[in-house]
């Protein structure tokens, strides 16, 4: 790109390229009255005047009338070319000073700036030129203006010799001025008026482009100098060869270094450490090394700088050992290292992690005499922080002060990250505040580290107040600072909290960036919250920020996530569209999402896709494919996934094979499931336990107990050690089958080995107690639960359940009272377990048996209270069939507790049920026995209300009892009742009343 162009361009070609020039103005023109003197005339009386009293001759004008008569076109006729009597540049510049403050605020003419610059150069005044020419671009600025003028003072001067000396002062003056951009357009300009500075004034500009990284304007700098003639020089090489190297073009570096060679150019160190230096910087460093060699075969002696910039490149790629052997070289040739080439070995090593090495170079740079800086301070805390060694970098903070050099914010700001790194806030908030106190004000950077720091830990309010503290203090928060406060809020579930600092951000002219957005977009997303999250999308391109993977991964997982497939695939064909390339977080989640919403035909679509972007699904990603479609049962298509995958070099681990075999097992496919295994081993991936007990379960299910045990069999020939999960596939196989022995000498033989069961086990256990109503197993089961801890409700809801389902009455309290002595109180599917499973039994009408003795129970009065809750709570529910309430009620009478019995009814009324005619009579009879007479009378009252009738046999039975226990005043008073409700007839039962 920069190298040296042989032969001279057209002239087409060089104005092609040249900026617009501003028509010529005419020289020494000003504005004029018609009542002023001539110019010239003046001038010439000026220059007479100049001439005579050089010495005083501002006393000389003050007395005359010529300062009243002094325009810019006199001035201009003063300093034009030949003017009679010639005058010294220096007296003509004191006078330019002079009249100017004069003539203010009429400016001088660019000519007479030009035509004066033009003497002083000549006469070598070169500073004094360029402060002339400081005024002169700051009075006219456009570059192609001062340069025309210029050329014009040269054209009329006598010192067309002084050319080359003016126009280098005139680039010179560009580039103090800080406008090198200029300084290198009016160089390009010189071409079209014939023009051309030195080579020392082009090798200069070139040096200072390349410093301002300006590489378009130092290419057609170079092309100039090879158009016009201007032929480089050993130091133009070696500015090319920098700036090749700077932009990483080493062909065309070592090309340049070779023609310096084919054109005699004498190579000397200089040069040699150029390159060397840029390829070094560019990690080039075996390039490096091999003009190094080429240099001491040359007869040059490496310097200090070809071993810095060697060791600085060794020190980048890594390579921090080979940069100290050659350290040691250096030394051996005589020359001694600076604190730079130490500090920069002490950087390396640390970045390596070699924290022992790192300080043994310092306590070499010590011993040679060379006093650590503070670079080389912060290059060990910087390491020191990174490894974790919070203790010895407090030290050094200590360390530094004693030798004299004092911490800056920088120091601080790394060993604060270090302590929010180890997740130690206090100690890295406790030096901020000895930071203040040592002078050292946070800056932007520093609020940031903090933040960031905060958030990690979930304390992002705390960090958004101190958001608030860095405005207070006068300094603006950037993105950087904001960013990791809208994350850590979306960390926490605040999504609310975290779109307040965008908008905080944006109203303080701080534009979000990309990652502000894509934090915000994944937490609301994660939230389901797509309205908002697709809003701040729109938002963030209408600010002309492009989305990435990153933000589109965040939305498609949000749409996944609600279900939303369609918006999904939208804005999955959306990234494909605009030629970004899906990451494998993004094809999880599609897939998955389609899993889920069991579209096979979609998955087979995203599989595709992947294999047309070239992606290559690693072991999790394979593994949850193959999962979901085995667990769906598409284990045609899982295999065909498996053998696609597999041509591509994919080698499947033990998890896949696992899901493999489980699919196989679900699909009772278990001939493959088998062949599977074998292949496995084929494979040379031997099965886990993981395989076989997926495929023990699998045998189990199918109820293969026998197969089930022969690969148990082999596990122990293998062996590999059963877990958990493996016996409780074959407890719960054998429960299943109703072998209930062997479940049980399979719980004892995992206990012997060892292996502590877990609730799965207990379950399967109390399932098979349950299917044979084996009591004695079941108490012995019931205790172990409660010795282990494993004990609960649910398990005894299958016990109750399977008990009453064969219509064992007296096992089932059993069990109750076993389960209420514990404190464990019965729930409402325990109660549905009972009803349902005397249901099934036939026995229905017994359910009142188990009720009323639980009610009545008082082994453990707080388990009894809050059954009775719990089943009036059913009652009020309308859950409990009215059958049992009214057997339970007549039981209750007849047991004499009429309290339980009345609540039962109250419950009943509550709900607006009917109870029997049979359960009101013995309610009756039970408060009459109660010596309630009213409340039975009342009672009656009731039943006639509800239009229900006794019928005779009712009637008579309940007379009887109540005359047979001696009860007469209740009987008189209660067949009075039925009399007046006409149940009963009092001249067909004319005898019942000779009672009385």
């Amino acid at each position: 790109m920069f190298l040296v162009a042989r032969g001279r361009r057209s002239a087409s070609s060089a104005a092609a390229r040249l900026l617009p020039i501003p028509p010529p103005s005419a020289p020494f023109t000003t504005t004029t009255d018609a009542s002023t003197s001539d110019p010239d005339a003046v001038a010439a009386e000026v220059a007479t005047l100049l001439s005579r009293c050089s010495g005083d001759w501002k006393l000389a004008i003050a007395t005359s009338d010529l300062h009243s008569r002094l325009s810019p076109a006199v001035l201009s006729s003063l300093l034009r070319p030949n003017s009679s009597p010639p005058l010294h540049p220096k007296l003509l510049l004191d006078f330019f000073y002079w009249s100017r403050t004069r003539l203010a605020p009429s400016a001088p003419a660019a000519d007479a700036f030009a035509h004066l610059a033009v003497h002083l150069c000549a006469a070598s005044l070169f500073p004094q030129a360029n402060g002339l020419l400081e005024q002169m671009i700051r009075t006219y600025p456009s570059p192609p203006l001062v340069l025309c003028s210029v050329q014009r003072a040269l054209t009329d001067s006598d010192h067309s010799s002084s050319s080359t000396s003016v126009l280098g002062v005139l680039v010179d003056t560009y580039k103090k001025a800080g406008r090198v951009r200029d300084a290198a357009e009016v160089v390009l300009l010189m071409e079209h008026f014939d023009l051309a500075p030195s080579l020392r004034c082009c090798n200069g500009l070139l040096k200072d482009l390349l410093r301002a990284d300006h590489m378009d304007l130092f290419s057609k700098v170079q092309g100039f100098m090879a158009s016009v003639g201007i032929s480089p020089d050993v130091y133009t090489y070696s500015t090319l060869i920098e700036a090749h190297c700077k932009v990483r073009d080493f062909d065309s570096a070592t090309k340049v270094f070779e023609e310096m060679r084919e054109r005699g150019c004498s190579l000397n160190a200089v040069t040699y450490n150029v390159l060397i230096g840029g390829l070094c910087r560019c990690g080039a460093v075996e390039e490096a090394f091999r003009f190094k060699k080429e240099m001491v075969e040359s007869g040059l002696v490496p310097d200090e700088f070809t071993y810095g910039a060697l060791i600085n490149g060794l020190c980048k790629g890594r390579r921090s050992n080979e940069a100290k052997s050659l350290l040691d070289e250096m030394s051996c040739s005589g020359l001694r290292p600076n604190v730079v080439v130490y500090a920069t070995l002490v950087d390396g090593f640390m970045r390596e992690g070699n924290v022992a090495e790192a300080f043994k170079i310092v306590k070499e740079m010590v011993a040679a005499g060379v006093q650590p800086n503070k670079f080389t301070y912060d290059n060990l805390i910087r390491g020191i922080c990174k490894a974790g060694e919070m203790g010895i970098a407090s030290k050094l903070l200590k360390d530094m002060v004693k030798v004299g050099l004092m911490p800056d914010t920088m120091t601080y700001n790394l060993v604060m990250e270090g302590h929010f790194r180890q997740r130690n806030n206090e100690s890295a908030l406790q030096l901020l505040t000895e930071m203040r106190n040592a002078g050292n004000s946070p800056n932007v950077y520093t609020y940031s580290i903090v933040t960031n720091g905060l958030c990690q830990s979930g304390e992002s309010k705390k960090a958004g107040d101190l958001l608030e503290e860095m405005i207070q203090k006068g300094l603006k928060p950037n993105a950087f600072a904001y960013a990791p406060v809208i994350t850590g809020h979306c960390r926490e579930g605040n999504a609310s909290l975290a779109c307040d600092v965008l908008e905080k951000m944006i109203k303080a002219n701080v534009l979000p960036d990309l990652y502000c957005y894509n934090s915000l977009i994944v937490g609301l997303s994660n939230v389901g919250r797509m309205v908002e999250a697709t809003e701040y999308h729109a938002q963030m391109q209408d600010r002309g920020l492009a989305p990435n993977a990153f933000t589109y991964s965040g939305l498609i997982h949000g749409y996944s996530k609600i279900g939303n497939l369609e918006k999904a695939e939208q804005l999955f064909q959306q990234m494909l569209n605009s030629g970004l390339k899906p990451n494998d977080v993004i094809y999880i989640d599609l897939l998955e999402g389609y899993f889920k919403s069991n579209d096979i035909e979609k998955v087979s679509s995203i599989i595709q896709s992947m294999s047309g972007q070239g992606v290559s699904p690693d072991n999790h990603m394979c593994g949850i494919v193959i999962h979901n479609l085995s667990r769906s049962g598409s284990m045609q298509l899982a295999f065909r996934v498996l053998s696609e995958i597999e041509k591509t070099g994919f080698v499947p681990d033990l998890r896949i094979y696992s899901s493999l075999l489980s699919g196989l097992c679900k699909t009772a496919d278990m001939e493959k499931a088998f062949a599977l295994l074998d292949e496995m081993s084929k494979k040379g991936l031997e099965p886990d336990i993981l395989c076989y007990n997926t495929l023990i379960d699998g045998f189990c299910k199918s109820g293969d107990i026998f197969h089930a045990r022969k690969v148990f069999n082999s596990i122990l020939d293998k062996g590999l050690v059963p877990d958990c999960v493996t016996y409780t596939a074959l407890i719960d196989g054998n429960c299943t089958i109703g072998d209930i022995t062997d479940a049980f000498d399979l719980y004892n033989e995992m206990l012997a080995r060892g292996v502590i069961p877990d609730a799965y086990v207990y379950a399967a256990l109390t399932a098979g107690c349950s299917n044979s109503a084996d009591l004695e197993q079941a108490v012995f089961i019931t205790e172990e639960m409660f010795v282990r801890g494993y004990a609960s409700v649910s398990c005894f809801n299958t016990l109750v359940h399977g008990f009453c389902k064969r219509g064992k009455i007296q096992e089932t309290l059993k069990l109750f009272y076993v389960m209420m002595d514990r404190d464990i109180v019965p729930n409402a599917p325990t109660i549905e377990n009972v009803i349902n499973g005397l249901g099934e039994a036939g026995k229905l009408c017994e359910a009142h048996i188990i009720f009323v003795e639980l009610q009545q129970k008082e082994s453990s009065q707080s388990a009894t209270t809050q059954f009775s809750f719990l089943f009036m709570e059913m009652i009020n529910k309308g859950l409990i069939p009215l059958n049992i309430i009214d057997d339970m009620i007549q039981a209750h009478c007849k047991e004499g507790d009429l309290d339980k019995a009345l609540m039962l009814h109250h419950a009943v009324m509550e709900e607006g049920s009917l109870m029997s005619c049979s359960t009101y009579i013995a309610l009756v009879d039970g408060l009459c026995r109660a010596g309630k007479l009213t409340e039975a009378l009342n009672l009656l009252k009731e039943i006639q209300k509800l239009g229900i009738h006794p019928n005779e046999d009712q009637c008579l039975m309940l007379l009887n009892d109540l005359h047979t226990s001696g009860y007469i005043q209740e009987y008189n008073k209660v067949f009075d009742a039925m009399l007046c409700h006409k149940w009963l007839q009092k001249d067909k039962h004319c005898n019942l009343a000779g009672i009385i």
